[in-house]
């Protein structure tokens, strides 16, 4: 399947130790099957006077899932899902024990309703009950370097702010 990285370089060898460890899956390599969404990655406010770059790679999903490895995909923004990014974004290491976990982002359309309940400003009823209307996007989380090098193959990059 073809996915792609947003960044403001060129990644043709992935890392899956090098990025912040508080993100919604833990500190790995983030990849989305969605180029829009990668493209909002690379455009971030904090990249406005950088190079924004589309790294573009294909990556072998139903190799890894066949394989000896352990895929942890959610597929929608349900009380596991809330739970299991919370306790990421709070530096729990939920995501250990993990090779590569897939699911929706906790973007800007979702972030306020995990804050509020992050916060116990809201109940996990209502938490839910607000997700449930939101379209996940997509993410994937590699966390463990040898499915990076066997099983995600760059194929090239392109600058998108020219």
């Amino acid at each position: 399947m073809k996915v792609y990285h947003g960044s403001t370089v060129i990644v043709n060898a992935p890392l899956v130790g090098v990025g912040r460890r508080n993100l919604d899956f833990g500190k790995g390599f983030y990849i989305t099957d969605l180029k829009e969404q990668a493209i909002s990655w690379a455009s971030r406010p904090l990249n406005v006077n950088k190079s924004q770059i589309l790294n573009v790679y294909e990556f072998d999903k139903d190799g890894v899932q066949k394989g000896n490895y352990r895929y942890k995909q959610f597929m929608a923004y349900d009380v596991e899902w809330l739970e299991f990014v919370i306790a990421s974004r709070k530096g729990q290491a939920v995501w250990q024990g993990f090779d590569v976990i897939e699911g929706g982002i906790a973007n800007d359309r979702v972030f306020n309703t995990i804050e509020l309940y992050s916060q116990g400003l809201i109940t996990q009823d209502i938490a839910l009950q607000r997700l449930q209307y939101e379209q996940p996007n997509n993410q994937i989380c590699i966390l463990n370097q040898t499915v990076a090098d066997n099983y995600l193959h760059f194929i090239e990059s392109s600058i998108i702010n020219d």
